[in-house]
């Protein structure tokens, strides 16, 4: 599985499309193709998936149990809009319309690593989320605690 690092500045065209940005596409070994899932995210934003690590996180989600209210919906509300995309020769990968109208992108997006995924934001929301959160990212931290110390 890779480990995206790198955030980048995209803008998509009227079909919807963006340029991968370079430095992300050298980090996707060619063993996993140009294949991905494309999913609504949590808080307004897009969530890509290479194949492998849609195939874990389906997988697990399939086996939430349908005879829990909570978790049916769950899983109704997470595996409804995915789609699989392919990126063009032109190393761009086209954004359904439901997914831009989800995550309110019309042009200018962030494209941000995310570990095993990546996730797409309009810009002004992702630049207003960070700003709305950060003043609580060292409370955040020490909550979480330090991945040098065991919990």
């Amino acid at each position: 599985m890779v480990t995206f690092l790198g955030e980048s500045e995209v803008s998509l065209d009227i079909r919807g499309r963006f340029l991968m940005p370079a430095n992300i596409r050298k980090q996707i070994p060619e063993a996993l193709g140009r294949k991905f899932i494309i999913n609504r995210g949590f808080e307004q934003c897009i969530t890509i998936y290479t194949m492998d690590v849609w195939q874990v996180v389906h997988d697990w989600v399939s086996r939430l149990n349908d005879f829990d209210d909570e978790e049916r919906i769950f899983k109704r509300l997470f595996l409804n809009g995915a789609s699989e995309v392919e990126m063009d020769s032109a190393d761009r990968l086209l954004i359904p319309k439901n997914m831009m109208e989800y995550a309110g992108i019309v042009k200018d997006a962030v494209l941000t690593p995310q570990g095993n995924k990546l996730e797409l934001w309009d810009k002004n929301t992702y630049y207003e989320h960070l700003k709305q959160h950060a003043p609580n990212f060292s409370n955040m931290a020490k909550k979480i605690g330090n991945p040098f110390q065991q919990r």
